[in-house]
């Protein structure tokens, strides 16, 4: 049985999507041409447009379609804005960012996956988004981002990363402890004394980030 994967784009746009407050004209028009399928692992191809997360190999996964939509529509690159993503998996967040913004630089811990994902770009004549192979906790650079999106969960809002950001930037993240997890953007306000302002968006539950989870207690 062949899988209509347009029309599945279709019904994940109306009946995820759009339910779950994705409503942003830009963001649902990238949504709804984009082809998801592409960048899923050939073994899951057909669970492309279903509403779980997908394996990627060393445990990571690919954020369920309505994540996705409401990360797009929580940062909403302008098309003159350059964003720094953190955590490629399968690149198809980085294609649907690179549709939205300027230029977009993604990191990405493994190299297999980081390649997987350079592949899957090209193949869509996606050139703005570039895919380096890097330790957001390691990584460092003097370029500064409109927008950054941190697609893993943190215990605590790294203030390395609100480093990179220029001024009146915003970053996406979820941070807190499962399975009350919490997704936020975070705009620095300027000055070592003044606390960035955080903006709840939602409740979820995402892996974290590697050298970002919860310290252990220990306990006697």
């Amino acid at each position: 049985m062949t899988t209509d994967y347009a029309q599945a784009r279709d019904a994940m746009v109306e009946q995820q999507i759009r339910p779950w407050d994705v409503l942003d004209p830009r963001v649902l028009a990238v949504l709804a041409e984009l082809p998801r399928e592409r960048f899923v692992p050939e073994p899951y191809r057909a669970l492309s447009y279903t509403d779980i997360e997908i394996p990627l190999g060393h445990g990571e996964r690919m954020l369920k379609p309505v994540v996705a939509g409401r990360i797009l529509q929580s940062l909403l690159p302008a098309a003159g804005e350059d964003v720094l993503e953190i955590g490629t998996g399968s690149g198809y967040l980085s294609a649907c960012l690179g549709r939205l913004a300027r230029d977009v630089l993604s990191l990405e811990r493994h190299a297999d996956l980081a390649q997987a994902a350079r592949d899957r770009l090209l193949a869509e004549g996606i050139a703005n988004v570039s895919v380096e192979t890097a330790d957001a906790f390691a990584w460092d650079s003097e370029r500064r981002f409109d927008a950054i999106c941190v697609n893993g969960a943190v215990d605590r809002i790294p203030s390395r990363f609100l480093g990179w950001l220029r001024p009146g930037g915003r970053m996406f993240v979820v941070h807190g402890r499962a399975p009350a997890m919490e997704a936020v953007l975070v705009r620095p306000q300027g000055g070592e004394v003044n606390a960035p302002h955080i903006e709840s968006l939602f409740e979820t539950d995402l892996g974290y980030l590697a050298g970002a989870a919860p310290v252990p207690e220990f306990q006697l």
